[in-house]
């Protein structure tokens, strides 16, 4: 059996990360506490919204109440990036080049390395953001579809419509798809690499609940997502990604819902967060089965991987998190 370290934070933690082998959980009070040779508390924020690893540096992202966006660094130095006053910043995204996204109201805005903003106007509020995995593009999803933006010049967007309310949006790690969280219990996602004129909509339904959570595999093969009483993952490696064909569900629990979700960095493993802090480890080649740690205080609100892939970092809304040692 794995070992867990506890951590007890005081209220909702809304996300853990790694940054190296060293975990950080961000609290909603604003608090960004690691574990570094003892705890080590950074105060980000007065209200925290958001909390991201950006996957281009071995930094946190985070946006607040405040309008502050900030970038956390391994040290727990904490930068501010941007501010927007009055503001809430509940939307960011971290891009190749040290860029910065992030968005509040009808606008999103990318700060580049150089200091220069770049500000793009969708006509209905930004839910979610993030950048391709190269060159500085940018996917703002919105109502009624998505809007992408090359930042580096004044080309028009190239707008991927599809009806009804878009949360949060993700490309594939080759870039060939790109996918959204719906406000229907759904996922949609559009294949970026077809001909012109193909259809190019994949519709993923059948979510008992919204979808708040998702995870690539290492080589973009699969995408894992919550919103049901199993992790739904879905097949990527086709042509047409997962059109026409069934997902993949693991750790199944009886009217227990998924809250979380999170690939392994190198392996087809995924770790499985629920509502009643329940954490398991799934092998998505056997579908075999670890229970990782045991029901808890509150729902899992965050899982991340250690870049060693032997340590797991989870949060939860009751506040308590810890670390699990996989080869314990």
């Amino acid at each position: 059996m794995p070992t867990v370290a506890p951590l007890d934070l005081e209220g909702h933690v809304v996300a853990a990360h790694f940054l190296g082998d060293v975990p950080f959980f961000a609290t909603a009070a604003g608090t960004i506490h690691r574990l570094d040779g003892g705890e080590k508390v950074t105060e980000a924020h007065q209200g925290l919204l958001t909390c991201i690893r950006d996957p281009f540096s071995a930094t946190l992202l985070t946006g607040g109440e405040d309008g502050k966006v900030m970038r956390i660094g391994s040290n727990g130095e904490a930068t501010l990036i941007a501010e927007a006053p009055r503001k809430w910043i509940s939307v960011i995204a971290g891009g190749p080049q040290n860029a910065v996204a992030y968005a509040h109201g009808k606008s999103s805005f990318v700060k580049l390395n150089d200091g220069t903003l770049k500000e793009f106007t969708e006509e209905r509020s930004v839910e979610g953001l993030a950048f391709a995995g190269k060159g500085l593009r940018i996917a703002a999803a919105r109502y009624n579809g998505v809007s992408l933006h090359w930042v580096g010049t004044n080309a028009p967007p190239v707008d991927l419509e599809w009806k009804g309310a878009h949360n949060a949006v993700t490309f594939s790690p080759d870039g060939r798809f790109l996918v959204t969280t719906m406000q229907e219990n759904a996922l949609h996602g559009w294949k970026l690499d077809g001909k012109p004129g193909e259809n190019r909509h994949m519709r993923m339904t059948g979510y008992p609940a919204k979808v708040k959570s998702l995870s690539w595999s290492p080589k973009g093969k699969w995408l894992a997502s919550s919103g049901a009483p199993a992790a739904i993952v879905w097949p990527f490696s086709a042509k047409d990604g997962p059109m026409g064909k069934a997902p993949q569900e693991l750790g199944t629990r009886a009217n227990i819902m998924v809250t979380s979700v999170a690939f392994h960095p190198a392996e087809e493993v995924l770790a499985i967060g629920f509502i009643d802090g329940m954490i398991l480890g799934v092998r998505l080649a056997d579908a075999k089965e670890a229970l990782l740690r045991r029901p808890g205080k509150g729902g899992i609100t965050g899982l991340s991987w250690s870049a060693s892939g032997k340590l797991v970092a989870f949060a939860s809304d009751a506040g308590d998190c810890g670390v699990i040692d996989i080869a314990a």
